[in-house]
């Protein structure tokens, strides 16, 4: 089975940048792609952005789109998230899984093999 292992997390300032990673045991390119979540506290989990193995072709969720870039390493197994301009509201657990799908698709419920999350923290 796949595992996934999140970090690059912290706290940071209004404003400030991130960049997330995302470690598979094994290759998941049998699979449509990866994608990137989080969920805030009282909150569901919600879209960030994903990734196409195929051509690498990347999907935003509105809300980060401009600000969000998902990159991979194709011999390291691994996914990043970088993350500019960040806002308070965004203070959430962030999760990568796998698209068990053979599309795009935003519902976490076609997503697969969830990491345990990495916390971003991001103060006024």
């Amino acid at each position: 089975q796949v595992q996934l292992v999140e970090s690059g997390g912290g706290l940071v300032q209004a404003g400030g940048s991130l960049r997330l990673s995302c470690a598979a045991s094994e290759r998941t390119f049998s699979y449509y792609g990866m994608g990137w979540f989080r969920q805030a506290p009282g909150k569901e989990r919600e879209f960030v952005g994903g990734i196409r193995w195929f051509d690498g072709r990347t999907d935003y969720a509105d809300s980060v789109k401009g600000r969000s870039t998902i990159s991979r390493d194709n011999g390291e197994n691994t996914v990043h998230l970088q993350m500019n301009s960040l806002k308070p509201e965004e203070t959430a657990v962030y999760y990568c899984a796998v698209n068990k799908r053979y599309y795009s698709t935003y519902s976490s419920r076609d997503y697969a093999y969830w990491g345990q999350g990495t916390q971003v923290t991001v103060s006024s």
